[in-house]
């Protein structure tokens, strides 16, 4: 037999940390390692795209565009990849093909020289334009092919899958297997498949999870396969890729050697450990419900969303409940694989369906336009009963959702025309615009690259007891910042401030640092201090969110609010947006009536079951 060199792709910078750290990595953690990386002689580094675009501006303080500028800068001898979620870009929604073009554009002209391209439905359909792009670009195109397991998702279907997309122009076959499931002898069968009858490169990108990823490369490169992902051992293993070490010292010597230098691989992971120790982070262990993944399906990102959300809501109890409706859910809404954005629409809705203790009793409206085809066809029929719970009669589309979608590219350049230091900034703000306007304005603020949970952490503050005019003195400040609300705790007491207001029972958030004093007061003595005589609500009505999240009162920044106080709305009328679990989730009124109070601010945070809006029934 002859000797196959099995190359590596490296997802340290990108897949690995997002899996395990929530891609909290920061562009400063990156670039002092970049170098060495750069001399491992891997095929290529994922370093761009999936979840790391939104959590730059979101989380980090950091501008997206910058950090793929200074990698490229670092790394000059490896191509650099990302991945793009086809007609979703990085985001969870469909962009319109001239947004898309633009983007992939920009992507390759900023450094990306590979991109993977997927969809979560493998609608072929919602390839078409970012393949397109990225040809005419002259980026290498890698479509991929979503693994997972259901009656529905057979090796026929992802044969089927990968010929349309040679037939579209596609360089490589990427098989994502993003839930740990491909098992030894399917990975052997389907990537011998995919080299006899598709005659592409193909390559394997496997989670670790249930174990099965490292024993699945070894049967993939007996089988022909060309790359497989692979990264460093601190943040390898668990929801992560399996560790490159592992990989490259069992096919040593063997026919399909890799041709790494193990010495030099463990020199990159000594940096990389000690970075997890800085941080605080955790190896990438799987505990037994995560490894129960052969049942709920559920990938390990997915996983820890889950776990946040629901402890969150003080309902981490509910974990099993909610891992088993996950199956049923994905069922009756026909299969798509839990990947992001569906990943997020049949978590959403699992959620909803075992909190509330009626299932389908709220349905948000990513879900409802799933149902609607406005993500693409299902791989599967929906249940028929769900159909109409979530659309009534609606007839679902036919054709390309973004085929439903007008250019607005210009459109959101006029917009934030007074925002853009750059072209890449129109983009941003078209993928996330409530989270690129405030990263727009921490730059301008001259705060950028400093992580937003860390901006006003009390260092080196003296305590000292908060007196009752001390509380009014820091409302005084509040006023006179930029801040909406702060939160602070001390000795078990909470008490909350939002512009003038003390509240009760708020969420604690960090301070700010130049009034860095903790509260002894009871809250309920704080909170009644010169407090105006309670008005009668007791005949309205609210309507609470239900879950934890943020409150947007329009769909975008330069939309109109949803509601208004005076208006009317009717039973089932959309009334704000609370995003939750990476989804922008439209609230319905569950009775008619006319709006009486707002109680929440734009951008703010709300808790599961908090009231958001009064209204005086009909």
């Amino acid at each position: 037999m002859d000797k196959k060199i099995v190359k590596i792709t490296d997802t340290s910078f990108r897949d690995a940390h997002q899996s395990l750290w929530s891609t909290r990595m920061r562009t400063t953690d990156m670039l002092p390692i970049a170098e060495k990386i750069d001399e491992i002689g891997y095929h290529s580094l994922e370093v761009w795209g999936g979840a790391t675009f939104d959590v730059c501006m979101r989380y980090l303080n950091e501008d997206p565009w910058e950090r793929l500028r200074q990698i490229r800068k670092h790394v000059k001898k490896t191509k650099l990849q990302m991945l793009l979620r086809g007609q979703n870009l990085l985001g969870y929604q469909h962009y319109p093909d001239d947004v898309v073009e633009e983007f992939v554009k920009k992507s390759v002209a900023n450094g990306i020289d590979i991109i993977r391209i997927f969809d979560a439905l493998n609608d072929i359909r919602n390839f078409e334009t970012s393949v397109r792009a990225a040809k005419k670009e002259g980026a290498h195109v890698q479509g991929s092919v979503s693994y997972t397991v259901s009656p529905v998702h057979t090796l026929e279907h992802y044969v089927h899958v990968a010929k349309d997309l040679k037939e579209m122009g596609v360089d490589s076959i990427c098989i994502k297997d993003m839930a740990g499931l491909l098992t030894p002898y399917n990975a052997y069968d389907l990537v011998k498949a995919l080299k006899t009858e598709v005659k592409l490169p193909v390559q394997l990108h496997c989670h670790y999870v249930g174990g099965l990823a490292a024993i699945s490369y070894i049967k993939a490169a007996e089988a022909g396969v060309d790359v497989i992902d692979t990264a460093s051992a601190p943040i390898a293993f668990g929801s992560s890729q399996p560790p490159v070490e592992t990989v490259a010292k069992a096919l040593e010597e063997t026919d399909y050697d890799t041709g790494l230098n193990v010495h030099k691989l463990f020199e990159v992971a000594e940096y990389f450990d000690a970075l997890r120790n800085q941080y605080g982070k955790t190896t990438g262990t799987s505990d037994l419900s995560v490894m129960r993944v052969f049942e709920h399906q559920v990938p390990g990102g997915m996983y820890t969303n889950l776990l946040s959300q629901l402890k969150e809501q003080k309902a981490l109890d509910k974990l099993n409940d909610v891992l088993g409706e996950i199956p049923k859910v994905r069922q009756e809404l026909g299969y798509p694989p839990l990947v992001t954005p569906t990943s997020q629409i049949v978590g959403t809705q699992a959620v909803f369906n075992v909190l509330l203790g009626q299932r389908y009793k709220v349905i948000p409206g990513e879900v409802r336009n799933y149902v609607r085809g406005l993500y693409g066809k299902p791989p599967a029929s929906i249940d028929p009963e769900v159909q109409k719970k979530a659309i009534g009669e609606e007839e679902p589309i036919s054709c390309r959702p973004a085929d439903l979608l007008d250019p607005k590219l210009e459109k959101y350049r006029e917009e934030v025309k007074d925002e853009i230091i750059q072209e890449e900034d129109v983009l941003s703000y078209a993928l996330f615009p409530q989270i690129a306007l405030k990263f727009f304005k921490e730059r301008r603020d001259g705060r950028l690259n400093q992580p937003v949970e860390n901006i006003y952490a009390v260092e080196g503050e003296e305590e000292k007891e908060m007196k009752l005019n001390e509380v009014k003195e820091l409302i005084e400040l509040l006023n006179k910042t930029d801040i909406n609300e702060l939160s602070i705790e001390t000795e078990g007491n909470k008490l909350a401030i939002r512009k003038g207001l003390a509240m009760t029972e708020a969420p604690v958030a960090a301070m700010p640092a130049q009034a860095g004093v903790p509260v002894t007061e009871t809250v309920a003595q704080a909170a009644s201090a010169e407090k105006p005589e309670a008005e009668d609500i007791s005949h309205l009505t609210p309507i609470p969110s239900p879950m934890v999240g943020t409150f947007y009162r329009a769909p975008a920044p330069d939309a109109p609010p949803f509601v208004e106080v005076g208006g009317h709305v009717e039973k089932g009328q959309t009334v704000c947006i609370v995003e939750a679990m990476k989804l922008m989730n439209e609230i319905e009124a569950e009775e008619s009536g006319k709006i009486v109070k707002i109680l929440v601010e734009n951008g703010q945070p709300v808790e599961y079951g908090q009231a958001m809006f009064l209204i005086e029934e009909d």
